[in-house]
């Protein structure tokens, strides 16, 4: 049997907690932040979960990871 390979990028943009949740940066955080407010940019850097029904689709991408 050969290994099965990682999607890469999805391995370097999230991040998996020790109880088995996603995390995920927030997105339009990276350009054109002259015009959004303080406090919307402010509530950009929090660090996200990723919705449980979209969970089950990094399991195909990421296979050695490990899901109780």
């Amino acid at each position: 049997m050969y290994k099965l390979k990682t999607n890469r990028s999805i391995n370097k943009r999230f991040k998996m907690t020790s109880t088995c949740k996603i995390l995920k940066r927030s997105s339009s955080k990276s350009h054109l932040l002259q015009k959004k407010s303080s406090n919307r940019k402010r509530k950009l850097r929090k660090v996200n979960v990723v919705n449980l029904c979209d969970k089950y689709n990094f399991i195909n991408s990421l296979p050695y990871i490990k899901l109780n």
